[in-house]
């Protein structure tokens, strides 16, 4: 004889330990929207991958100059698994130097026809001074031809998550075919700074001189905010005026993307403006650590009268600030969990919920293994039941 279960629904309200959780947490999409003059924008925490604003994210747009952020990841590949090496040298061929030169009418690192240049030097110039003909040398050194490196991009980015992107060369020169979006650029700037902590802060150097010509980086946030580190601007008569950008601060790190400005005023204000917005208007909140316990279950002919139940992964939620006390947090489960129970074996569900927001709902796991009672201690325990009313 087996006592009625049911299926029982426990708000984390009525554990103090937890309580203080409650009231901090929020959780999907953001509750208020902030509009901005781009064209395209794409604002994510690169912590938890929340995103904070979304503005034609998806849409395919001439990336420009910030396409050079692929061909700089290319290389740091190569640096990473040691196919290539800093002092490595690159020869500039007449085409590179005649199609990224000065003459050309695009930004240059100003190298001349014939010499050799060390790898680290031509990252400097395609990162800080944004030179096409350094993107060129690197690209003619690393492939076949230019056209060859760019299908290498395009396959690479691929692999990498940019599922949206089509490069045909190595600068961002306009072409018709040469797209990306918002989304992948925030993806490729998060891959570069997770990827490659030793090179990533070439991208918040300010400046670099070669061949006795200084020129500045181009990005406005490196000195408009001290909390800016990258990553790489772009401009073209198509795309307009664009920037991926990222900022770390208080512990919390952003990634911004912008496109279809109008001059380079808006380029340097508009990013700023909507950084300082993700800051002050959202928050990281810390609900639960790997393995911690959320609650007990009461456990029905096992060896144990409960059983924990403990998260798997930490949850760490980035949510509006103003929308935390909104937030609800329940267990559902089947009361009383019936024996034999494994360790690990998803037992209940936790859900967050929030008004106007698609629930969230995470396993939570047996903490221990519980046993089945032998027969008379099922017995016992049925006929237990039934004398003093136990089951629900």
């Amino acid at each position: 004889m087996q006592a009625t279960r049911t299926k029982r629904t426990l708000f984390i309200l009525f554990q103090a330990a937890v309580l203080s959780f409650i009231l901090l947490v929020g959780f999907g999409q953001p509750v208020q929207a902030i509009e901005t003059i781009a064209r395209q924008a794409f604002l994510m925490d690169m912590t938890t991958g929340e995103v904070l604003l979304n503005k034609n994210a998806d849409e395919p747009m001439a990336p420009a100059s910030m396409s050079k952020m692929m061909t700089a990841y290319m290389v740091f590949e190569r640096l990473r698994d040691g196919s290539l090496k800093m002092d490595d040298t690159f020869l500039v061929s007449e085409d590179a130097w005649r199609r990224g030169g000065a003459k050309s009418g695009g930004s240059t690192m100003f190298l001349e026809p014939g010499k050799r240049v060390r790898v680290e030097d031509l990252l400097r110039g395609i990162i800080v001074q944004s030179g096409n003909d350094a993107c060129i040398v690197v690209a003619e050194n690393l492939a076949s031809s230019e056209q060859a490196f760019a299908e290498e991009m395009t396959t690479r980015a691929r692999e990498i998550g940019l599922k949206n992107s089509v490069f045909k060369n190595a600068t961002g020169w306009p072409d018709p075919e040469h797209l990306t979006t918002a989304r992948d650029l925030a993806t490729l700037a998060k891959l570069t700074i997770k990827n490659f902590p030793q090179f990533y802060p070439i991208y918040s150097e300010k400046e670099f001189t070669y061949n006795a010509i200084r020129q500045i980086n181009r990005n406005p946030l490196l000195y408009r905010n001290n909390n800016a580190d990258g990553l790489k601007t772009g401009h073209t008569q198509v795309s307009g005026y664009g920037l991926t950008a990222s900022t770390f601060k208080e512990g919390r790190r952003l990634i911004l993307v912008v496109n279809g400005l109008a001059t380079k005023k808006e380029r340097s204000r508009e990013p700023d403006r909507l950084l300082a917005w993700g800051f002050r208007e959202f928050n990281n909140y810390k609900l639960f650590s790997a393995g911690e316990e959320v609650t007990k279950a009461d456990v029905w002919l096992g060896q144990e009268a409960t059983v924990p139940l403990v998260i798997e992964k930490e949850m760490l939620l980035t949510i509006a600030r103003k929308a935390r006390r909104k937030m609800k947090v329940a267990v559902h489960f089947e009361n009383p969990i019936p024996a034999p129970i494994a360790k690990g074996q998803k037992v209940a569900r936790l859900i967050l919920t929030a008004p106007g927001r698609d629930p969230l709902e995470v396993p939570l796991l047996a903490a221990n293994e519980v046993k089945r009672l032998g027969l008379i201690g099922r017995l016992g325990t049925a006929l237990k039941a039934i004398i003093l009313g136990d089951a629900e």
